[in-house]
């Protein structure tokens, strides 16, 4: 008899395949918000018109723009835009961009909340082994429009990153989820190539990580596996034709499908845990991370989880196959890195990573029991 939990998220809406300068603005009008602040892509406000367009529509509600948080989303960004925020007096923080941006202001929303104003500070309001503390729900909410295609807009969870000690770090509360997401997939043509796609792998990684985790549920499983079939059919057609809005769409929604999982209350393996730490020590970009690490973490978990690994290869249209083959052909199809070696990450740090790895909230959930630092090396050596 299945037996679980699932907890709804405390998101209002998802507009889809709409214009995103429209549905701001019906938005804030359906919130009543009047101080709207704009997080958002560097790249978008300064190299093309798309910030400007959603600045015209929101007229005199848009109180300031920030547009210069790094990728990894540090905690000294962070303070910078909780900074400008609080003195624009922002009733509402709107992103357009990617998952570092929508992270630093679901962490941006917490900063305001409890009166963070250093980067030291962020130490009260992240989690401690997994447990948040005690603070002040955010009353400055967020909505979000996704330039790539991660899933953190469908989370409560904020990863920030702990220049001093080179950690990502968790930070946790049900109001910091975006209360509404946008996606327009036309925005999604200024993404990099390599950003989109990486990204999607990423999403990609939700899935597989749920259908083959040991903690799963036929509801986590009927997004998961519908998701992974749109990812699977959309990014090569986005990677055929850059210009495809229709493969964009699929894969923004097969990335919403993907978090659902996760939001319910699945787990994520070793390929998550382990990727954590290469994005922070070693500045490997997220989707990146899933791309090496994938493969090599279902190739170790095999003995374990079988009929998880047997969905995937379905999903993805190669049933009876060997799913991390599945997922390195697809991979490499795609033009993504596939080893360490490609980040430049060497043997010489595979200690270490195994050391922070264990410390992660995911690596100790993976479906086949990791026990000690050695194992996880084990897995690095296979995406050396």
């Amino acid at each position: 008899m299945h037996q679980g939990r699932v907890v709804f998220g405390a998101m209002d809406e998802v507009v889809f395949g709409r214009p995103a300068r429209e549905a701001i603005v019906e938005q804030l009008d359906r919130i009543g918000a009047e101080r709207a602040f704009l997080m958002v892509s560097g790249t978008l406000n300064r190299e093309t018109d798309e910030i400007e367009k959603v600045r015209a529509a929101l007229g005199r509600r848009c109180v300031g723009t920030f547009d210069k948080m790094p990728a990894h989303t540090p905690r000294a960004a962070v303070i910078a835009a909780a900074e400008q925020a609080r003195g624009a007096k922002a009733d509402l923080i709107v992103t357009i961009g990617g998952g570092s941006i929508t992270d630093g202001a679901k962490a941006v929303q917490l900063c305001l909340a409890n009166n963070v104003t250093t980067a030291d500070g962020i130490e009260t309001i992240r989690t401690h082994g997994g447990v948040s503390p005690a603070m002040n729900p955010p009353t400055v909410r967020q909505i979000s429009v996704p330039t790539t295609i991660a899933g953190g807009e469908f989370s409560s969870i904020a990863g920030v990153t702990n220049e001093a000690k080179r950690q990502k770090e968790m930070l946790r509360h049900p109001l910091v989820m975006p209360r509404a997401t946008i996606l327009d997939p036309e925005l999604s043509v200024h993404t990099p190539e390599w950003l989109f796609l990486s990204t999607g792998i990423r999403a990609v990684d939700h899935c597989v990580e749920a259908i083959c985790s040991r903690e799963t549920h036929p509801y986590a499983d009927a997004q998961s596996v519908k998701g992974l079939e749109m990812l699977a059919a959309g990014l090569p057609r986005v990677k055929a034709d850059p210009k495809d809005i229709s493969a964009r769409m699929d894969c923004q929604i097969g990335t919403w499908l993907s978090m659902g999982a996760l939001a319910a209350g699945v787990p994520m393996g070793a390929s998550h845990g382990i990727g954590y730490v290469l994005g922070a020590a070693f500045d490997v970009p997220h989707g990146y991370t899933s791309c090496i690490m994938l493969p090599a973490v279902m190739r170790w978990n095999a003995r374990d989880n079988a009929d998880g690994q047997a969905l995937v290869a379905a999903a993805m249209g190669h049933a009876g196959a060997d799913a991390g083959d599945v997922l390195d052909r697809f991979i490499r199809d795609l033009g993504m890195p596939r080893s360490l070696q490609e980040v430049h990450v060497g043997p010489e740090h595979f200690d270490r990573i195994a050391k922070q790895a264990m410390r992660t909230p995911w690596v100790p959930r993976n479906p086949r029991k990791i026990d000690n630092p050695s194992q996880v090396r084990e897995i690095l050596e296979m995406a050396a």
